[in-house]
């Protein structure tokens, strides 16, 4: 036990590797120049809506999975199998529906666990994390450290992503579609509906289908010319930061493992529909320690070292209880409260 316990030792001395890094390249499952479907996002704050592509001189880059999309993808992996031995299983029970913590969008600080028993357990957590006490979110959370979490909502309490893990196209040509809907029958022209009287009642027709609906000039996907990398960090520096009520190498270890397993495991490569994305065979997979002089080692951590390292520090460390509770509406009205009175109170001081 020991043996494997001490393996990564090395990453948590302060004179260690500042972070670990792996890029590697992807392409679509049609091929290289084949054509992928970005995620669209709302307009706003000047941006038109749409995909995500920041434009340069010569080159432009495209967002094809965010740093949070990427976690919202990997979190839930602890959640199952032998990977869910590794933390607790905090279930919240709303009516009918069962929620993993694991697949709350904030996580610890998110609302459906803060409206919950729970509450003033993970409000001391958050507020212990804020002076430099980790280990009780790591009882109860141990993801949130691993992920981040930010509890902007009651106690502000911040926790920096250890694992950070986002996909890009570089060199892109933006594509358009167009497309036709047909009705299976000409339901105005056979005098199966009446004519449309006015605009409205034509809107209806095609809303519902009885008419032809042409879509024109719809968002077509893109052709990666300059390739698709998945770029991922583990930052160890951050982790070193971690300390905690006992023995601050075993709260680091437990940490580690968790995010060994994270950054080695090898996400499902189906993003969204026209986006399924495999391993580029003709360009290797880096994987480095990376210092703080600049220097970058090569390195190699496979995903069954990975977990076997973190199911022994996690044996060490003490896995939190693993608890369901329920959701209590009543505590809704009341945490809205709250949440107006820090907002008058940061108002007054603003004014102040």
């Amino acid at each position: 036990m020991n043996g494997i316990l001490n393996r990564f030792d090395a990453w948590l001395k302060d004179d260690g590797a500042a972070a670990l890094v792996i890029r590697e390249w992807l392409v679509p499952v049609e091929g290289a120049d084949g054509v992928v479907f970005p995620p669209t996002f709302a307009g706003g704050d000047g941006f038109e809506g749409g995909y995500n592509i920041d434009v340069f001189e010569n080159d432009n880059v495209c967002l094809i999975d965010s740093v949070g999309s990427q976690a919202n993808r990997i979190e839930p992996l602890f959640e199952s199998g032998e990977y869910a031995t590794l933390v607790p299983q905090i279930v919240v029970k709303a009516g009918e529906k069962r929620v993993n913590l694991l697949e709350a969008g904030h996580r610890a600080g998110d609302a459906v666990v803060r409206c919950t028993p729970l509450q003033a357990e993970l409000r001391a957590a958050f507020q212990a994390s804020q002076r430099g006490d980790a280990e009780p979110l790591a009882r109860i959370a141990p993801t949130s450290i691993v992920f981040g979490a930010w509890d902007s909502r009651d106690t502000q309490a911040k926790l920096p992503r250890l694992f950070a893990s986002t996909i890009r196209a570089f060199g892109v040509r933006k594509l358009r579609r167009s497309a036709q809907y047909i009705p299976a029958l000409p339901y105005v022209e056979n005098q199966l509906l009446p004519e449309p009287a006015d605009k409205a009642t034509a809107d209806k027709y095609a809303e519902r289908g009885f008419v032809h609906v042409p879509a024109a000039g719809s968002h077509g996907g893109v052709i990666a010319d300059g390739g698709i990398r998945r770029d991922a960090s583990l930052h160890l520096a951050v982790l070193r930061t971690l300390r905690g009520g006992g023995d601050r190498l075993v709260l680091q270890r437990y940490i580690l493992g968790l995010a060994l397993t994270a950054l080695t495991y090898q996400a499902t490569g189906y993003l969204r529909q026209g986006c399924h994305l495999v391993a580029d065979g003709e360009k290797a997979r880096e994987f480095k320690e990376v210092f703080v002089n600049g220097k970058r080692v090569h390195t190699s951590v496979t995903h069954a070292e990975a977990l076997e390292y973190a199911k022994a520090a996690a044996e060490a460390f003490g896995v939190g209880k693993s608890r369901e509770v329920e959701f209590v509406a009543d505590l809704v009205q009341e945490d809205i409260s709250v949440g107006e009175a820090k907002k008058a109170k940061r108002a007054a001081k603003g004014k102040s």
